[in-house]
């Protein structure tokens, strides 16, 4: 069932998304190489520790998965997708870094992720994918206001990044989210304008593009049981907001 949220309650989103947004950022100012995936985790743990907030992510056992998500964030690396699970291993100059973080405070949760080049060797094929995806993220947010449809921020979010010659994710996509990070509807990021349940002033939704590089839409999950790869070694980027449809418009709720 999709739930309205009032603006009381979207303001209490609002705060939580801070807190995300302040935890992405502490991620990325530790990355480097040399750090590791854990550093990054931990930098994020301490921000939403201190803010008195709780992670959304470390438990979270959904059916599908062998065990419940181990790290604050999903830390995904060069060919991985998202979910990737953070570890030791140490970061390197050019690695391609995805960065998704959730939070809940006082009962209501936010979502957001970034994603970003380590170093100084930045491939220039990376970082368009990454401008990409974040252009990709504007549309979608874009078109989240009333009247207009779910479709229509799915083919906002997709039209363009095929457009590029960039792969998606069919199934992985956004979500409605509030007091838990998963609630109807799924936001796919391929959409045909004018179809799906209209949008409506109270619903929140995280939109996700998942873009590829290598324009293929496969993908394999490894050994971890959490993180998604493309089947052929191409990168991904992964950007995320969690967005609240009100009648002046779309409203960023994960900005600090």
């Amino acid at each position: 069932m999709v739930e309205l949220k009032t603006p009381a309650e979207i303001a209490r989103m609002r705060e939580a998304g801070r807190v995300v947004a302040r935890a992405l950022a502490a991620a990325r100012a530790v990355a480097a190489p040399g750090r590791t995936g854990s550093d990054l985790d931990r930098a994020a743990a301490d921000v939403i520790a201190v803010s008195g907030a709780e992670p959304l992510f470390r438990g979270y056992h959904p059916s599908w998965a062998p065990t419940p998500f181990p790290g604050v964030v999903c830390l995904s690396v060069n060919d991985e997708i998202v979910h990737g699970v953070p570890t030791g291993r140490a970061l390197k100059d050019g690695d391609l870094v995805s960065v998704d973080c959730g939070a809940r405070l006082d009962g209501w949760s936010s979502d957001a992720a970034i994603s970003f080049v380590v170093g100084e060797t930045v491939d220039p094929a990376d970082a368009r994918l990454v401008a990409d995806a974040e252009a990709a993220l504007a549309r979608g947010i874009a078109v989240a206001r009333p009247g207009a449809r779910l479709g229509d921020v799915g083919h906002a979010v997709g039209a363009g990044a095929r457009r590029a010659g960039y792969g998606l994710t069919a199934d992985h996509g956004g979500h409605g989210i509030g007091r838990t990070m998963h609630e109807e509807p799924f936001v796919p990021n391929e959409g045909r304008p004018g179809r799906g349940m209209v949008l409506r002033p109270g619903l929140v939704l995280a939109i996700e593009p998942m873009l590829v590089r290598g324009g293929t839409d496969a993908y394999v999950h490894a050994d971890d049981g959490w993180t998604v790869r493309t089947a052929d070694g191409s990168r991904a980027a992964h950007v995320e907001h969690t967005v609240a449809v009100t009648g002046e418009g779309p409203v960023v709720l994960t900005v600090p």
